[in-house]
């Protein structure tokens, strides 16, 4: 079970921008956020601000445009040198993300990467098996996406 260090408050009207932001079509000025909510658009703009800052995460590029492919790695490690691991992708330019990970099968880390081709991909499956401290490792890619809902449940945000 995870801890959170320090609990962090959401107002109800915190929660009402949230369930618009978080949706596939979220994009929507302050202005029209405040006329949609009954809201002055400066506190809007304030509580929209604070949010951006201490809970959303910003934009993704879709790399699939340029030819790119953002892979993901499940990693098993061993010998408890999933941290020595880690720092190590994290050292290289095509890693973006490295985080620990529970679940089956043994993973412990998950990597995403931007990578180019299936060459590359195949190198860094290479690499990551050859690794000292790496059990094994598998990787997967989206390659289309079949639906998009709210990011995060709306249920969810009204416990928050």
């Amino acid at each position: 079970m995870v801890m959170a260090s320090k609990t962090a408050y959401l107002s109800a009207i915190d929660r009402k921008l949230l369930k618009i932001l978080l949706t596939p079509s979220g994009r929507i000025s302050s202005q029209q956020l405040g006329k949609k909510l009954g809201i002055a658009s400066n506190t809007v703009q304030r509580r929209r601000k604070r949010l951006e800052k201490e809970f959303l995460t910003s934009y993704s590029l879709n790399l699939h445009k340029f030819g790119w492919h953002k892979v993901d790695f499940l990693i098993a490690t061993e010998s408890g040198k999933t941290v020595g691991v880690a720092k190590t992708l994290l050292r290289r330019p095509e890693v973006v993300y490295v985080g620990k990970a529970i679940g089956q099968y043994t993973i412990n880390l998950r990597v995403e990467t931007v990578l180019k081709d299936n060459l590359e991909i195949l190198r860094m499956l290479e690499l990551l098996k050859g690794m000292a401290g790496v059990k094994d490792a598998m990787w997967s890619e989206i390659v289309e996406v079949v639906g998009r809902k709210m990011s995060i449940p709306m249920q969810i945000i009204n416990q928050l």
